[in-house]
Protein backbone atom coordinates (compact mmCIF):
# COMPACT_ATOMS: atom_id res chain seq x y z
CA UNK A 1 0.00 0.00 0.00
CA UNK A 2 1.30 3.34 -1.13
CA UNK A 3 1.74 6.42 1.09
CA UNK A 4 -1.19 8.32 0.20
CA UNK A 5 -3.79 5.04 0.23
CA UNK A 6 -2.39 4.53 3.99
CA UNK A 7 -3.37 8.10 4.90
CA UNK A 8 -6.74 8.13 2.88
CA UNK A 9 -7.64 5.11 5.15
CA UNK A 10 -6.37 6.56 8.65
CA UNK A 11 -8.03 9.46 7.86
CA UNK A 12 -11.25 7.58 7.38
CA UNK A 13 -10.78 5.34 10.26
CA UNK A 14 -10.27 8.42 12.31
CA UNK A 15 -13.26 10.39 11.21
CA UNK A 16 -14.91 6.82 11.35
CA UNK A 17 -14.51 6.97 15.19
CA UNK A 18 -15.12 10.48 15.95
CA UNK A 19 -18.68 10.28 13.74
CA UNK A 20 -19.36 7.20 16.00
CA UNK A 21 -18.41 8.79 19.17
CA UNK A 22 -20.38 12.14 18.30
CA UNK A 23 -23.54 9.68 17.57
CA UNK A 24 -23.10 7.97 21.00
CA UNK A 25 -22.98 11.54 22.79
CA UNK A 26 -25.98 12.79 21.01
CA UNK A 27 -27.75 9.43 21.51
CA UNK A 28 -27.33 9.75 25.25
CA UNK A 29 -27.63 13.66 25.41
CA UNK A 30 -31.23 12.88 23.90
CA UNK A 31 -31.80 9.91 26.47
CA UNK A 32 -31.51 12.01 29.07
CA UNK A 33 -33.09 14.98 28.44
CA UNK A 34 -36.18 12.68 27.59
CA UNK A 35 -35.62 11.51 31.29
CA UNK A 36 -35.33 15.11 32.47
CA UNK A 37 -38.25 16.29 30.63
CA UNK A 38 -40.73 13.94 32.08
CA UNK A 39 -39.69 15.39 36.05
CA UNK A 40 -39.98 18.82 34.47
CA UNK A 41 -36.53 19.39 34.81
CA UNK A 42 -36.39 21.81 31.53
CA UNK A 43 -33.73 23.98 31.92
CA UNK A 44 -31.16 20.77 32.58
CA UNK A 45 -32.69 18.75 29.82
CA UNK A 46 -31.68 21.95 27.25
CA UNK A 47 -28.29 22.26 29.03
CA UNK A 48 -27.36 18.70 28.23
CA UNK A 49 -28.42 18.98 24.61
CA UNK A 50 -26.98 21.75 24.64
CA UNK A 51 -23.36 19.95 25.55
CA UNK A 52 -23.77 18.52 22.43
CA UNK A 53 -24.90 20.93 20.11
CA UNK A 54 -24.86 20.36 16.69
CA UNK A 55 -26.13 23.69 14.76
CA UNK A 56 -26.61 21.56 11.83
CA UNK A 57 -28.67 19.19 12.94
CA UNK A 58 -32.48 19.33 12.33
CA UNK A 59 -33.07 17.44 15.25
CA UNK A 60 -31.43 19.15 17.73
CA UNK A 61 -32.71 22.18 16.96
CA UNK A 62 -35.94 20.94 17.02
CA UNK A 63 -35.84 19.56 20.12
CA UNK A 64 -34.52 22.89 21.85
CA UNK A 65 -37.49 24.30 20.30
CA UNK A 66 -39.58 22.34 22.41
CA UNK A 67 -37.55 22.29 25.63
CA UNK A 68 -37.70 25.73 25.39
CA UNK A 69 -41.21 26.03 24.92
CA UNK A 70 -42.10 24.03 27.94
CA UNK A 71 -39.90 26.09 29.62
CA UNK A 72 -41.93 29.18 28.59
CA UNK A 73 -38.51 30.65 27.27
CA UNK A 74 -40.43 31.48 24.02
CA UNK A 75 -38.21 33.82 22.06
CA UNK A 76 -35.38 31.12 22.35
CA UNK A 77 -38.10 28.44 21.15
CA UNK A 78 -39.07 30.49 18.24
CA UNK A 79 -35.09 30.91 17.45
CA UNK A 80 -34.38 27.55 17.80
CA UNK A 81 -37.29 26.22 15.35
CA UNK A 82 -36.65 28.72 12.68
CA UNK A 83 -33.55 27.17 12.67
CA UNK A 84 -34.80 23.54 12.05
CA UNK A 85 -37.02 25.09 9.05
CA UNK A 86 -34.21 26.79 7.70
CA UNK A 87 -32.55 23.56 7.93
CA UNK A 88 -35.68 21.30 6.42
CA UNK A 89 -37.38 24.21 4.54
CA UNK A 90 -40.41 21.67 3.73
CA UNK A 91 -40.99 20.56 7.21
CA UNK A 92 -44.39 20.84 8.62
CA UNK A 93 -43.45 20.14 12.05
CA UNK A 94 -40.87 22.85 12.31
CA UNK A 95 -43.25 25.09 11.45
CA UNK A 96 -46.25 23.47 13.75
CA UNK A 97 -43.57 23.94 16.92
CA UNK A 98 -42.72 27.34 15.62
CA UNK A 99 -46.63 28.50 16.03
CA UNK A 100 -46.63 27.49 19.98
CA UNK A 101 -44.12 30.17 21.07
CA UNK A 102 -45.57 32.48 18.84
CA UNK A 103 -48.85 31.96 19.70
CA UNK A 104 -48.28 32.11 23.44
CA UNK A 105 -46.41 35.20 22.77
CA UNK A 106 -49.72 36.70 20.96
CA UNK A 107 -47.95 37.12 18.09
CA UNK A 108 -50.86 36.45 15.65
CA UNK A 109 -49.47 37.50 12.71
CA UNK A 110 -46.42 35.92 12.65
CA UNK A 111 -48.90 32.39 13.71
CA UNK A 112 -50.80 33.14 10.73
CA UNK A 113 -47.61 33.62 8.07
CA UNK A 114 -46.27 30.34 9.34
CA UNK A 115 -49.43 28.64 8.66
CA UNK A 116 -49.88 29.98 5.09
CA UNK A 117 -46.27 28.64 4.62
CA UNK A 118 -47.84 25.10 5.70
CA UNK A 119 -50.60 25.63 3.28
CA UNK A 120 -48.26 26.18 0.63
CA UNK A 121 -46.54 22.61 1.38
CA UNK A 122 -49.48 20.61 2.14
CA UNK A 123 -52.75 22.87 1.04
CA UNK A 124 -55.17 20.38 2.64
CA UNK A 125 -53.81 20.04 5.75
CA UNK A 126 -57.19 19.55 7.84
CA UNK A 127 -55.63 20.68 10.86
CA UNK A 128 -53.74 24.50 9.74
CA UNK A 129 -57.13 24.82 7.48
CA UNK A 130 -58.70 24.67 10.33
CA UNK A 131 -56.30 27.27 12.67
CA UNK A 132 -56.06 29.47 9.85
CA UNK A 133 -59.98 29.32 9.45
CA UNK A 134 -60.76 29.94 13.07
CA UNK A 135 -58.51 33.14 13.60
CA UNK A 136 -60.04 34.85 10.10
CA UNK A 137 -62.55 33.89 11.74
CA UNK A 138 -61.92 35.25 14.80
CA UNK A 139 -60.84 38.92 12.89
CA UNK A 140 -64.45 38.48 11.54
CA UNK A 141 -63.09 38.24 8.20
CA UNK A 142 -65.60 35.61 6.90
CA UNK A 143 -65.15 35.43 3.68
CA UNK A 144 -61.52 33.97 4.33
CA UNK A 145 -62.38 32.32 7.34
CA UNK A 146 -65.34 30.28 5.15
CA UNK A 147 -62.79 29.07 1.95
CA UNK A 148 -60.23 27.57 4.83
CA UNK A 149 -63.19 25.95 6.81
CA UNK A 150 -64.76 24.38 3.04
CA UNK A 151 -61.44 22.75 3.00
CA UNK A 152 -61.33 20.55 6.00
CA UNK A 153 -65.50 19.54 5.80
CA UNK A 154 -64.26 18.31 2.19
CA UNK A 155 -61.83 15.94 3.62
CA UNK A 156 -63.95 15.21 6.71
CA UNK A 157 -67.48 16.01 6.32
CA UNK A 158 -68.81 14.95 9.62
CA UNK A 159 -66.40 16.84 11.64
CA UNK A 160 -67.85 18.57 14.75
CA UNK A 161 -65.85 21.82 15.06
CA UNK A 162 -65.65 22.54 11.46
CA UNK A 163 -69.35 21.94 10.87
CA UNK A 164 -70.50 24.39 13.73
CA UNK A 165 -67.27 26.84 13.03
CA UNK A 166 -68.66 26.89 8.94
CA UNK A 167 -72.79 27.05 10.16
CA UNK A 168 -71.04 30.38 11.99
CA UNK A 169 -69.30 31.38 9.19
CA UNK A 170 -72.28 31.69 6.52
CA UNK A 171 -74.55 32.90 9.25
CA UNK A 172 -72.64 35.89 9.53
CA UNK A 173 -71.86 36.24 5.39
CA UNK A 174 -75.73 36.28 5.07
CA UNK A 175 -76.34 32.89 3.64
CA UNK A 176 -78.74 31.31 5.99
CA UNK A 177 -79.74 28.44 4.01
CA UNK A 178 -76.61 27.03 3.93
CA UNK A 179 -75.95 27.86 7.91
CA UNK A 180 -78.77 26.09 8.78
CA UNK A 181 -78.23 23.19 6.78
CA UNK A 182 -75.11 22.73 8.74
CA UNK A 183 -76.36 23.97 12.23
CA UNK A 184 -78.70 20.74 11.40
CA UNK A 185 -75.37 18.60 10.98
CA UNK A 186 -74.13 19.82 14.22
CA UNK A 187 -77.52 18.56 15.85
CA UNK A 188 -76.52 14.72 14.08
CA UNK A 189 -73.86 14.72 16.10
CA UNK A 190 -74.26 16.47 18.85
CA UNK A 191 -78.40 16.43 19.12
CA UNK A 192 -78.72 19.12 22.51
CA UNK A 193 -75.58 21.59 20.98
CA UNK A 194 -75.91 24.81 22.62
CA UNK A 195 -74.61 26.66 20.04
CA UNK A 196 -76.10 24.81 17.19
CA UNK A 197 -79.29 25.60 18.54
CA UNK A 198 -78.90 29.29 19.04
CA UNK A 199 -77.74 29.70 15.31
CA UNK A 200 -81.18 28.00 14.34
CA UNK A 201 -83.08 30.14 16.66
CA UNK A 202 -81.37 33.16 15.12
CA UNK A 203 -82.16 31.69 11.71
CA UNK A 204 -85.99 31.08 12.38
Amino acid sequence: MNQVKWISLVIYMLTSLVIRAQNKAMLSAFEESYQLEASWEYDKAIETLKGVYDQKSYECNLRLGWLYYSSRQYLESSKYYQKAIDIRPMSIEARLGFVLPEAALSNWNSVLEKYEEILKIDPHNSVVNYRVGSIYYGRKAYKKAEVHFEKVINSYPFDYNSLLMQGWTKYFLGKTTEAKVLFNKVLLYSPDDKSALEGLGLIR
